[in-house]
């Protein structure tokens, strides 16, 4: 038992000491991005990055970075990376709509059914976590008001409390939804952005395959299917092609 502990203890100290090597990291990366020096911010935010931590307001501020240094693929990138993490932000939506004036590619998009996308409205108000913690306050409420149901002798209250139960379920069950899709945009790793200046899609997982058409950096593509290093990707249109996986860095 007593080892038990003290490997918990051990576990407890690590963690420790990394969030405070990461407090200090954070201060010393917004000092240099005040200070002009990007790339060591970058450098910096990186090293938090790689130490497992990631949060919408440390992928903006690397999405900020690279925007001025003029590397807008990367900007691009870690924007899209934020605004996974934080759906509804303003300052993420603005400025990677910014960056991506500078994308070469202007791609339509296939117009979405109004009612699909009046959900994906809704769904995108919050983030995973947000939704999950409302999906619990809705359940206990649920719980409060069937409670009130099961033991009122009220005519009128015990009515009121099984439409408002009812209610609190079907709030229940949508938030928690939502906090399942939220998570699985995160976890899927399905989206990327073109990292090569210019690259010529193929018409097959080779060398040999017919040239379809040109992307160039900063293009957000979705990926469909790997064969070895070669990735299918579809555009925002519908368009599909192969490339290499070098071309590309997933969200």
């Amino acid at each position: 038992m007593k080892r038990i502990f003290t490997t918990i203890l051990i576990i407890t100290q690590t963690f420790g000491v990394i969030a405070q090597s990461n407090d200090a990291l954070w201060e010393t990366a917004n000092k240099m991005y005040i200070e002009g020096k990007f790339d060591q911010a970058i450098e910096t935010y990186q090293k938090i990055n790689n130490s497992g931590y990631e949060s919408a307001e440390l992928y903006y501020n690397m999405g900020n970075s690279y925007y001025k240094i003029n590397k807008i693929a990367k900007a691009v990138l870690y924007y899209e990376k934020a605004l996974q993490l934080s759906p509804n932000d303003e300052d993420i939506r603005f400025n990677l709509e910014l960056a991506n004036r500078y994308v070469v590619d202007k791609i339509e998009k296939i117009p979405i059914f109004f009612i699909t996308n009046w959900i994906i409205s809704i769904r995108n108000l919050f983030s995973a976590n947000k939704w999950a913690v409302l999906s619990l306050m809705f359940f206990f409420a649920t719980l409060v008001f069937i409670t009130i149901y099961l033991i009122s002798r009220k005519y009128g209250l015990k009515k009121l409390s099984f439409w408002i139960s009812l209610l609190f379920i079907v709030l229940f069950l949508s938030s928690l939804y939502f906090s399942y899709k939220q998570k699985q945009v995160i976890l899927k790793d399905d989206t990327a952005i073109i990292m090569s200046p210019s690259v010529t899609i193929k018409s097959s997982p080779d060398t040999s395959g017919n040239d379809l058409f040109v992307l160039h950096e900063g293009t957000k593509v979705w990926v469909l299917d790997q064969i070895s290093d070669w990735r299918e990707i579809k555009l925002s249109d519908g368009t599909k092609g192969w490339l290499k996986a070098t071309d590309l860095e997933i969200i």
